[in-house]
């Protein structure tokens, strides 16, 4: 096994995932380690990975979440390789359009334990169109002293479902390392000092300002910050979801007659705790 440090995360190569009839746990343990340590792993060329293979890898992390397929048949693709693997393409005959473009965001916040990973595989590349990835770490540490105080104090109103409210900076709950719970399209309202007698919720005009300023902080000096996945054919990753945030690049939602077709699979992982404060 070969592992090559990326700008964001690491690839690793001479191990092929599909070629594994079992994976002992000393094995898992050692991947798990990787995606806990580097938060993005990308295994080269593993050719095709069945939508069981998928599944089987995914459960290595936890049970797999649902979410996104109950009660909303855009999900539900009837080319999805597995009842639990979201299917995505830039041809509507072939997958769900148009997803992950509303905002940088993590997966899972609008339920009360966010996803803990998401597992992807493309079978069919395009020419271009990349998947962006932002590390929560890397960009806590790039802002200034004073901001980093103000998105300590600020809380996250989702506007889906229960409109749960999360903390948007809290320790991940693994590794200790700085984590945020974002959705940069998806967002109600922030709350100034939950709990506090100076709790506060953001109008329609702050609330914009706030996320205009998250978003610019994240793709500040050139995208210097940013790690484009730019896809090859065969690659799987696994991602921390909740140490790196991700955005598909306006090139992935190209038609196919432009760039050619382009099919990504994804499973996400039922989170294991709410973000916490504490």
């Amino acid at each position: 096994m070969e592992i090559t440090n990326l700008k964001l995360g690491v690839e690793v190569r001479g191990f092929r995932l599909i070629e594994q009839p079992t994976f002992p746990e000393e094995l898992v343990e050692k991947i798990k380690k990787l995606v806990h340590e580097h938060r993005i792993v990308v295994f080269r060329d593993q050719g095709i990975v069945s939508g069981e293979k998928h599944v089987e890898i995914s459960q290595w992390f936890g049970d797999i979440d649902g979410t996104v397929f109950e009660g909303d048949p855009l999900f539900a693709h009837p080319k999805c390789p597995h009842p639990n693997v979201h299917r995505i393409s830039n041809d509507p005959d072939e997958g769900c359009t148009n997803a992950g473009r509303s905002g940088w965001h993590i997966d899972g916040s609008f339920v009360q334990e966010p996803f803990g990973y998401a597992l992807y595989h493309m079978p069919a590349v395009p020419k271009t169109g990349a998947t962006e990835f932002i590390g929560f770490k890397e960009l806590l540490e790039s802002i200034p002293d004073e901001m980093g105080t103000r998105w300590e104090r600020l809380w996250m109103v989702s506007d889906k479902g229960d409109k749960l409210i999360h903390p948007l900076v809290y320790p991940h709950p693994v590794t200790g390392n700085p984590a945020m719970c974002i959705h940069l399209g998806m967002t109600e309202a922030f709350i100034w000092d939950k709990g506090t007698p100076e709790e506060r919720r953001t109008d329609e005009e702050e609330t914009k300002k706030l996320l205009e300023e998250i978003k610019n902080e994240i793709e500040k000096d050139g995208r210097r910050l940013v790690y484009p996945h730019e896809w090859r054919n065969g690659d799987f990753v696994i991602t921390d979801n909740l140490a790196v945030g991700h955005f598909a690049s306006a090139n992935a939602i190209r038609p196919r007659s432009e760039v050619g077709l382009r099919i990504l699979h994804r499973t996400t992982i039922k989170g294991t705790s709410r973000p916490s404060k504490g």
